[in-house]
């Protein structure tokens, strides 16, 4: 599984790219499980972190300013970020010209119907509460893997 510089990549029609995960997670224990989870699964995709929502939004603006740079298949979102909450991030996500598209899984401890609902409003494709049981946890490489099939498909 690659690791990547921070910035993602949709693939074209033309050409068969890796795939682009960007993970926005505060917590580097969360982060190192998410990783855990796509190696476990098998998901094969170049990595971007980043630990705050200031710079999830200033990655997707990097993006939208850089024709080169590659542009997330999914992006594993936190709802519980500093600076920024993952609500506000998947806003400004969704006003980016290249990542408004992107499949979003919120990945978060917090199981409120309103937050559940907020997140529904803004076209996430799953939502996927941290339980504390490991095995458990590691099913969320494979929803991750379904995910971009299904986007590749």
């Amino acid at each position: 599984m690659g690791r990547g510089s921070g910035s993602p990549s949709r693939p074209d029609s033309t050409a068969q790219k890796r795939p682009q995960i960007l993970i926005v997670e505060d917590s580097r224990a969360d982060v190192f499980l998410i990783c855990e989870s796509l190696y476990q699964a098998h998901v094969d995709a170049d990595l971007h972190v980043v630990h705050d929502g200031e710079k999830a939004v200033l990655f997707f603006e990097q993006v939208d300013r850089d024709p080169s740079a590659p542009v997330a298949d999914i992006v594993i979102l936190d709802i519980n970020l500093p600076k920024r909450t993952g609500g506000e991030v998947l806003q400004q996500m969704r006003h980016s010209s290249r990542s408004a598209n992107s499949l979003v899984v919120v990945v978060t401890s917090s199981d409120s119907e309103r937050d559940r609902e907020e997140m529904s409003k803004l076209g996430v494709a799953a939502y996927f509460c941290k339980p504390s049981n490991y095995q458990k946890f590691m099913k969320l490489g494979e929803l991750a893997k379904r995910l971009l099939e299904r986007e590749r498909n």
